[in-house]
């Protein structure tokens, strides 16, 4: 017996031994403040070994032969360590990192964001966060789990047009800024996404505000603001090669290196994708690529930077949708036939950036900017007219041609540059934050089109223009915004913006109309607010803030000028609360968006037949929006939001083209209390988290969108049902020797294989009743649906 223990006692050492000899562990902190930081890079130089800390700072290399190493450890903002290491190693490691004093890139976005103590509504969006979904769709579906957003796709994969929609406001009411700098489209106010195909993995951190928000550069927030930063400087030299690929021969290529810092000083980055699919809808194809490319100095107290990204998309049309007769039998129609009824665009864009420091006080940032946008839609027109082209009829011998088949291209030839700025000053005591800033931007844009091909020759040449128009925008905004600690933990916040737009066009547009005119907008945006902290760690909130928005380009283009439609007035009121602790985070709101003569499509025509917006005088947005996430354990997270909302108008006139008349003309009908087109009264999301292992995390996703109408009529006939999906994502890390990392993702879509339409629209209209006295109302409703069960596969190598 006394043998036996001896010999239990020596394996029991000699176990200790070996297992001392094969593992590196450790905990990783904040050397100044002793925080925990979550997601440093430790690694042995020259072994292709490493982790990243856990949630807790923690971190541990197993299976480490004995003998010397160098181990290091980084993290954003802190300066690199290293430290020599004998193996076997029995103790375990507490490394503090030193904050950098290499001035930092958080105040490029300053003066656009809102920090914990401003009194608004919005959602952080961590790198990580996106890179976990990040397998070649637009950013639009990466956020489909955030509160009150439905994403949305033309194709139905989540590649090509895609969008979205926060609190029921589309993009063209959604501001979008990347690094400060204005994104969206100056004419029709939107951000087209296709256009920036791969851009969500140059991104380090999104801002969701809801609501009015902060004052931002750019188009009007009329719903929401997308505050976009792009990745920041890595202290280390990498490289990253990233390939997906999944259903309906959907492939993603990207490679991406970094020099680290150079001389403590010096920065590159670089990014090339690639990105082809061919959709869920038939022919709904997407030939995507892209590049960014980023250098800078990296001062004490400077940061100088230059942005060159840009992206090329050619995608077959898909923008018919789907005739409802057709969803039951034929789920992936496309109307388009013709091999080149595609969209051709390519985007370039330059940014110049500045951030700085001058004494304990003062911080200044400034951004020029410049776009230039090219391209064109090519379109098969059947048996189409020919005065929709300016063209006589086309005699042959006594025949009078007046339609023939004709393919044109529809261009798109547009320069946007301008600068932005801001100035923050805070004081020795901290009790004031104050913020000057703004900026001035101009948009050049030539619209034209051109016929390329006829089935019947007519006395036209390949590059006669049947129609030229230029417009120029000028949009210049300026504020002062300002937090002051009134009392301990009370903050009163202020908010001032002035923004002017000056907008002429000439020419003559695709209905062949002359559209030359000026218009000139004033908009005073004023807002308000407090926060107050509590002692139990969670913030209360309330603001008012009031926007105003002008009218889109179709919005004068369209209209008789005799009836511009007027700008649209939003006043908006938010109320929450919002807390983190160590397990368990929370935000909760009401919020109140009342808007006074709001741009809404009527089926009232203008006078060559094109449907127009009009103005509505009173309509609102009320709600109340849950986002939590618990943590139970270290292997089990829960997560999600829910967002229950009222949307009305209080009056509206619908317009119906009325067939059976002896003489064409439109019949009225009046609407009280109705819902506003495409705004739900529910939206969900939950995720669970569940880690197994240490390196292996495996999520549910589900999503629910109540049901919602295609127009403002509240027509039951006239909408999209409601629908839930379920995803499933694996994601794993492996550490072999010849890499750094190694991850590998799998997401499973709609893993129930449900069949929805998250988009759509609608026409009615009144034809004789055949056999019959009267007439009939005809209402026809298209949609584009979703993809059914679909996966999406990647593996990401880091070196």
């Amino acid at each position: 017996m006394k043998k036996l223990t001896t010999t239990l006692a020596i394996w029991l050492v000699g176990f200790v031994a070996v297992y001392a000899q094969t593992k590196v562990s450790g905990s990783i902190k904040d050397s100044a403040t002793g925080e925990v930081l979550v997601g440093a890079n430790v690694f042995l130089e020259g072994t292709g070994r490493g982790t990243t800390s856990d949630r807790e700072g923690k971190f541990e290399i197993k299976n480490v032969p004995e003998g010397s190493y160098s181990l290091k450890a980084s993290f954003i903002g802190f300066e690199s360590f290293s430290q020599k290491i004998e193996m076997p190693l029995s103790e375990t490691l507490e490394i503090g990192l030193v904050p950098t004093n290499l001035y930092t890139e958080e105040f490029i976005v300053y003066a656009t964001r809102a920090s914990e103590t401003t009194p608004t509504t919005f959602k952080n969006v961590s790198k990580e966060d996106i890179s976990k979904l990040n397998l070649g769709q637009d950013l639009p579906m990466l956020l489909n789990f955030t509160p009150s957003v439905v994403s949305f796709s033309d194709a139905g994969a989540g590649v090509g047009y895609t969008g979205l929609r926060i609190r029921g406001s589309d993009q063209s009411r959604i501001n979008v800024t990347v690094n400060g700098i204005p994104m969206n489209d100056a004419e029709s106010h939107g951000v087209f996404w296709v256009n920036m195909p791969d851009f969500a993995s140059s991104v380090d951190n999104i801002q969701i505000q809801r609501g009015v928000g902060t004052s931002t550069n750019g188009a009007a927030t009329f719903g929401a603001s997308l505050n976009i930063q792009t990745d920041t400087r890595r202290d280390e030299a990498y490289a990253e090669v990233d390939n997906s690929f999944g259903s309906f021969n959907t492939r993603r290529h990207t490679v991406k290196a970094g020099t680290g810092l150079l001389n403590n000083k010096w920065a590159v980055d670089a990014r090339l994708s690639r990105i082809s699919s061919d959709g869920y809808i038939d022919r709904a194809s997407s030939d995507l690529k892209s590049y960014f490319v980023s250098g800078g100095y990296y001062g004490e107290n400077h940061v100088f930077k230059l942005n060159v990204f840009s992206g090329a998309e050619k995608t077959y049309q898909a923008w018919e949708g789907v005739p409802e007769n057709l969803l039951e039998t034929n789920r992936t129609f496309n109307l388009y036939t013709y091999d080149n009824q595609t969209d051709n665009y390519q985007q370039d864009h330059y940014q110049f950036i500045y951030a700085g420091k001058f004494g304990n006080n003062w911080k200044a940032n400034a951004a020029l900017h410049y776009t230039y946008g090219r391209g064109y839609y090519e379109q098969f027109r059947k048996n189409d007219r020919l005065t929709r082209y300016g063209l006589a009829p086309i005699v042959i011998g006594e025949t009078s041609i007046a339609r023939t088949d004709i393919i044109r291209r529809r261009w798109l030839d547009n320069d946007f540059f301008g600068g932005v700025f801001s100035f923050n000053y805070l004081s020795d005591d901290g009790k004031w934050d104050v913020l000057l800033g703004g900026g001035a931007n101009r948009y050049d844009g030539d619209h034209f089109g051109e016929i390329i091909w006829m089935g019947t020759s007519g006395s036209t040449q390949i590059r006669d223009r049947y129609y030229d128009n230029t417009a120029v925008k000028d949009d210049r905004n300026i504020y002062a915004k300002g937090t002051f600690e009134a009392r301990e933990r009370l903050f009163l916040f202020a908010d001032l913006q002035f923004r002017g737009i000056d907008y002429r066009f000439t020419g003559i547009n695709n209905d062949l109309r002359d559209i030359s005119g000026v218009q000139e907008f004033r908009f005073f945006n004023p807002k308000f607010g407090f926060s107050y902290e509590a002692s139990n760690g969670a913030t209360w909130y309330a603001s008012y803030a009031v926007a105003n928005r002008e009218p889109v380009r179709r919005d004068f283009t369209d209209s008789p000028l005799t009836e511009t439609p007027r700008p649209e007035n939003l006043q908006n009121i938010e109320f929450g609360i919002r807390a983190q602790k160590e397990r368990f985070t929370y935000n909760a709101n009401f919020y109140y968006m009342k808007y006074k003569d709001q741009l809404v499509l009527t089926g009232q025509l203008n006078d060559v037949g094109s449907y127009i917006r009009e103005n509505v005088a009173n309509s609102y947005r009320a709600g109340i929006e849950l986002d939590g996430a618990y943590r139970l354990n270290s292997k089990w997270t829960l997560g999600g939001n829910i967002a229950f909302s009222r949307n009305k108008i209080a009056a509206f006139t619908e317009y119906i083209d009325d067939y059976a008349a002896a003489d064409f003309r439109q019949e009225e009908i009046q609407y009280s209390d109705v819902d506003i087109a495409f705004s739900p009264n529910m939206i969900g999301a939950a995720i669970i988290d569940f880690k197994p292992i240490k390196d292996l995390e495996i999520s549910f996703l589900y999503k629910y969108v109540s049901e919602q109408f295609l127009d403002n009529t509240q027509d039951a006939n006239r909408k999209l049902d409601a629908y839930w999906t379920g995803d499933l994502r694996f994601n794993y890390a492996l550490r072999p020797r010849f890499v750094k990392n190694m991850e590998v993702t799998l997401l499973v879509n709609n893993i129930f294989n449900r069949l929805y339409e998250s988009n759509g629209y609608t026409f009615s209209y009144f034809v004789p009743n055949e056999g019959q006295s009267g007439r009939e109302l005809v209402t026809e409703n298209f949609y584009y649906p979703q993809a059914g069960t679909n996966f999406l596969a990647g593996i990401k190598f880091l070196f």
